[in-house]
């Protein structure tokens, strides 16, 4: 049986290649079954906020790669509650609506859940 592996995104989309290279990670598993889950912490919740203009910053916008997750089979979706508060996003309203808002002491239950981590 496949290791189960866990992302933690924990990067902004604007802040260098992590969050897109997350996001590559986690759609290949995705693509080959291989039971995968995404968290999105610290910055990484950035990711998820509504209405980003990725061209005003010359990036590629990833909100249609994070749209495709549920198409390949990612179904684990995580997001810190603290971390989008702190930021001033509204946990309840972002952009991945299948994303399971988690508290810290869920978060340490959720990563000990999984047989490799991955943080980027």
């Amino acid at each position: 049986m496949a290791k189960s592996l866990l992302i933690i995104s924990r990067q902004a989309p604007w802040s260098g290649p992590n969050a897109r290279e997350a996001l590559d990670i986690v759609l290949a598993g995705g693509a080959f079954d291989l039971p995968i889950g995404l968290l999105f912490l610290d910055d990484g919740v950035f990711q998820l906020a509504n209405k980003q203009n990725a061209k005003a910053l010359q990036q590629k916008d990833l909100s249609a790669n994070l749209q495709a997750l549920p198409m390949f089979g990612v179904e684990d979706l995580f997001v810190c509650g603290e971390s989008a508060a702190t930021r001033g996003l509204d946990p309840e309203n972002l952009s991945l609506e299948e994303a399971r808002v988690l508290d810290a002491q869920e978060i340490t239950s959720l990563i000990d859940r999984y047989d490799q981590v991955i943080t980027l």
